[in-house]
């Protein structure tokens, strides 16, 4: 008789194939989706080229052109005001300088923020600008008229090198003289 009885914990041994299954597709796509999250988290965060590493390198920023876009002609001017320029000017009696504030009309803010990427480059070339004048070619009202147009073309220039032709207009709209002063 003993050998006809079996034990009642031969069956609950083995365990059911399905529980099985369950846990290896659980585990297969819990290890899918962190190694997505980790392939998209080392995207992100990793250096781009442009990037200096902490060695003592400088880190160069690229500024991208505005794109033109349209101009709601109706929207508040946006100006930007420029910091003062200092020149001598070109000697006729004795030793002659100029101060000059401006402020320019934009076309947009986006165009201001690119305005202040390029200052060194326009500070540079209208300092040079100015320079290269006479106090009796600016005392008039039309020699003030000719010099904010020449720095209107040379910071159009500077900012948009592409939109040089006559027919397009640049991203700065206008130059405005908040202070001028020869002496």
């Amino acid at each position: 008789m003993a050998k006809d009885a079996k034990p009642a914990t031969e069956g609950v041994d083995a365990p059911p194939a399905k529980n099985n299954k369950k846990l290896f597709i659980i585990i297969a796509i819990l290890v899918l989706v962190l190694g997505i999250g980790g392939v998209a988290a080392f995207l992100m965060l990793r250096h781009s080229p442009e990037q200096g590493d902490d060695d003592g390198e400088v880190a160069v920023e690229k500024v991208k052109p505005v794109k033109k876009k349209k101009v709601d002609r109706n929207a508040p001017p946006v100006y930007i005001a420029l910091d003062a320029f200092t020149v001598n000017l070109v000697p006729e009696r004795g030793d002659q300088f100029l101060q000059l504030v401006l402020s320019v009309e934009v076309d947009d803010p986006q165009t201001g923020d690119q305005l202040k990427a390029y200052m060194p480059k326009l500070r540079n070339d209208l300092t040079l600008l100015l320079s290269s004048k006479k106090a009796s070619d600016l005392i008039s009202t039309e020699g003030k008229e000719k010099l904010a147009k020449e720095i209107m073309e040379k910071m159009n220039g500077v900012l948009d090198p592409a939109g040089k032709g006559k027919n397009r207009d640049g991203p700065i709209r206008d130059v405005l003289f908040t202070s001028f002063i020869i002496q």
